[in-house]
């Protein structure tokens, strides 16, 4: 698919992979619909980026994810693509656990997703077309001591994408999904769990800076592969 001209909605726009993908696709000529919790963020976004627009939203409220996409459409009359990218980590060991936080990060890492790619799809399917990328995470291709809460969000997201891509195929959507590795952000700071300081002390790969991450998106979407590693 091409980029030049096509609406985009990127999610967790205000920080790390999402406001790098935001302006890289902006610079290649998209319109760029960024969505976030941050107002300021997400203002000060809007006012930097041509023709975009900014929308305040917390992907764990299907009301929010609704107003988002309705906006979209009420703006630019069409979404091309959708790029799921809010997302939240979650650290500690499986034996401790605490569910009501489990049960957070499935709301926003999976149920988010969910709700989003089930409001786009009947304008989709109406305009004849579209993309959906999930971002997804490396973790899914490996076992992790202290990951299995957060990774087991990631492998249902993969999961969930791939069979669409399948259902949807005759409605000419396509679902990728992307996987990227330990990256520069905020990511690990703003995990939850027993042991927020998990990655502390632990010899660690060098991070990927989010700027190989949205030229990677760049790539699905002009390649519209099922899936890419990072």
């Amino acid at each position: 698919m091409k980029i030049k001209d096509k609406v985009i909605i990127v999610t967790g726009a205000s920080q790390g992979i999402g406001l790098v993908t935001a302006r890289h696709l902006s610079s290649l000529g998209a319109k760029i619909v960024v969505a976030a919790r941050s107002k300021d963020l997400i203002n000060s976004l809007e006012k930097e980026l041509p023709n975009s627009l900014g929308i305040i939203a917390d992907m764990r409220k299907a009301t929010d994810i609704k107003n988002l996409v309705q906006k979209t459409i009420d703006k630019f009359g069409r979404v091309d693509i959708l790029i799921n990218n809010a997302g939240q980590g979650m650290v500690g060991d499986f034996e401790h656990i605490d569910i009501v936080q489990y049960k957070a990060i499935m709301d926003l890492n999976v149920f988010g997703v969910v709700i989003a790619m089930q409001e786009v799809i009947p304008y989709m399917r109406k305009q004849g077309g579209g993309m959906i990328i999930n971002i997804s995470s490396g973790v899914t291709k490996m076992y992790l001591p202290g990951l299995s809460a957060y990774s087991s969000t990631k492998y249902a997201l993969n999961s969930i994408s791939l069979t669409a891509r399948q259902e949807l195929e005759k409605d000419h959507i396509i679902v990728s999904i992307v996987l990227p590795g330990l990256t520069a952000t905020n990511f690990a700071k703003n995990s939850i769990g027993s042991n927020p300081n998990w990655a502390a002390g632990r010899k660690m790969p060098e991070a990927d800076a989010p700027e190989k991450v949205a030229k990677t998106i760049e790539k699905i979407i002009n390649s519209e592969e099922a899936e890419i590693r990072v």
